[in-house]
């Protein structure tokens, strides 16, 4: 008799492979680390069919590096010279982009977000977004999960500067790195217009009433209550 645990695990996958995950939107917290983008993350999910979920080492800016490199290979030459068995790249011509976006879409869905039979919203905090072709990524995000919104967290950076993650570093090289990524991250939220809001650790922190701007920002409802006690738990370390 199969494991009670596992047929509920099957149902589930049966459930979610069954419904219209168009209906699904997606949104995802850009930031750098130790800028409090856990709580952010704990405040998100506390919204009703809300599912963020944590870092993933920015895996999927590997599956961003697939699309793109293979997307670059069948511009090369004609689809007629690469189809030819002659061609040192035979077959590359006929690379299907949109089919590489929706498998990858699926593959991120099924692995990284999984989620749930009640999930409306799904996405994920990164804390790595300092890589150089960044702006590129985030558009491609934008085409992997179409109507894609992002939280893009700040947070003082000498306050930064001084936790564990980036204290072990040279003081100066950490203050230009922090300055750089903030100032390409703003870059982005600015092209992004409505599809990106703003927030800032040390303004929500003081008063949490300003996030009422996110939560209007997203269409859901702001509970005061719910955020106070959201920020009374400790996130992350």
């Amino acid at each position: 008799m199969e494991d009670p645990e596992v047929e509920a695990l099957r149902r589930q996958v049966r459930l979610l492979r069954g419904r219209d995950r168009e209906e699904l939107g997606y949104l995802f917290v850009v930031t750098y680390g130790r800028s409090g983008s856990t709580l952010v993350t704990g405040l998100l999910n506390t919204i009703p069919g809300y599912l963020i979920r944590g870092e993933n080492r920015d895996a999927l800016h590997h599956l961003f590096h697939f699309h793109t490199t293979l997307l670059a290979e069948k511009r090369r030459a004609s689809k007629e010279e690469l189809r030819s068995t002659t061609s040192s790249f035979f077959g590359i011509g006929d690379f299907p982009p949109q089919q590489s976006l929706d498998g990858i879409r699926r593959l991120a869905l099924d692995t990284v977000l999984r989620p749930r039979p009640d999930t409306r919203v799904t996405g994920f905090k990164e804390i790595r977004w300092y890589h150089e072709d960044v702006e590129a990524y985030v558009a491609w995000l934008r085409e992997v999960f179409p109507g894609a919104r992002f939280v893009v967290n700040t947070r003082d950076h000498a306050a930064v500067a001084r936790s564990k993650w980036w204290a072990k570093g040279d003081p100066e090289q950490t203050a230009v790195t922090l300055a750089d990524i903030e100032s390409r991250l703003l870059a982005i939220a600015d092209d992004l217009g409505d599809a990106a809001y703003r927030i800032h650790y040390d303004d929500y922190v003081a008063d949490p009433t300003v996030l009422r701007g996110l939560f209007d920002w997203l269409g859901e409802d702001f509970d005061e209550s719910v955020v106070r006690e959201t920020f009374a738990v400790k996130h992350s370390f």
